[in-house]
């Protein structure tokens, strides 16, 4: 069950019964939050911008609002993803695939990853290109189901998915503060630049 869904459940259940005997031992292990309210939590404190829908109309509206605030009308859009660009194509954008000017990057991603709010991307949504010489603004689209637990979880998918050709280029990004150089790097996205990243999130579970 989604946080949007278990939200709204909770909203309408009763407060437990005062000395119903019920309280958790401080021996117990902390409880570990789900995957989605874990990915939430650390995409946003990480500085990215979250937009969660529950369909299609919704992801459209919310990529409209991104265009609005930032007055994207008739701009050059990288988007290496053709069914994506055809997906967003009432917009007066032009897509190119070669165009590394672009106001912004549209595309997808290989994962979400919840214990650190990372965004794993490989050569099948990014090709060859290094994420510095993409955009500073980019737009991913993802699913609730894309969600993992860690990095690990990520590759081990990568490489399950892709029997024939494992995809190259497999990098994350989370730096989504601008100007934080301070913030932690590791081996996976040591010399990745801060982005501004919009995570449309769409309910698929």
């Amino acid at each position: 069950m989604s946080i949007f869904k278990r939200l709204f459940k909770k909203s309408i259940e009763s407060k437990p019964v005062e000395g119903s005997g019920l309280e958790r031992s401080k021996y117990m292990p902390e409880e570990k939050p789900p995957l989605d309210e874990e990915f939430i939590h650390n995409f946003q404190h990480q500085g990215g911008r979250f937009l969660y829908a529950i369909d299609e109309k919704e992801i459209q509206q919310h990529f409209e609002d991104i265009l609005v605030e930032h007055d994207y009308f008739e701009k050059n859009v990288l988007c290496f993803d053709q069914e994506l660009s055809k997906r967003f194509q009432g917009f007066n954008l032009n897509y190119s695939s070669t165009n590394l000017d672009g106001e912004f990057f549209l595309g997808t991603c290989e994962n979400v990853i919840a214990n650190n709010g990372a965004i794993l991307f490989s050569s099948r949504q990014i090709k060859e290109t290094k994420p510095a010489e993409l955009p500073d603004t980019y737009v991913i689209l993802a699913s609730t189901s894309q969600i993992v637990e860690s990095i690990g979880e990520g590759l081990r998918g990568i490489k399950h998915n892709s029997k024939a050709h494992i995809p190259t280029n497999i990098t994350t990004l989370k730096n989504f503060k601008e100007k934080d150089f301070k913030q932690e790097k590791d081996l996976m996205d040591y010399g990745t630049p801060n982005k501004r990243v919009y995570l449309l999130l769409l309910e698929d579970l």
